[in-house]
């Protein structure tokens, strides 16, 4: 098996990448909580809440796909002998038989 990211692998990534904002937006929010002890401003919340997730969204950009596909995709595994180009393995594999053969 080819190891090549297709081109659903992004959309299901997007899904994993909001359940990570749902899970961060929730703790940023009772951190907030627990930190001020506010529960009348909602401006406070809202402005904790977005000020964390976009300074998150790097963090969640690259997690959401390695989590997706490490975690998630259990059938795929990672054979680092595919990483290599073909040429590469064809010659060095008529180099081999030209030593046995001589």
């Amino acid at each position: 098996m080819i190891f090549e990211i297709e081109p659903g692998y992004f959309y299901a990534a997007m899904y994993v990448s909001y359940a990570l904002n749902i899970m961060e937006g929730g703790m940023i929010c009772y951190l907030t909580y627990l930190i001020t002890g506010n529960s009348d401003s909602p401006w406070l919340y809202t402005s904790a809440i977005l000020f964390g997730l976009f300074a998150l969204s790097p963090v969640n950009f690259r997690y959401s796909r390695v989590f997706l596909l490490y975690w998630l995709s259990p059938k795929v595994h990672y054979h680092p002998e595919l990483d290599k180009p073909a040429i590469v393995t064809e010659s060095r594999e008529a180099v081999t038989n030209l030593k046995t053969t001589t």
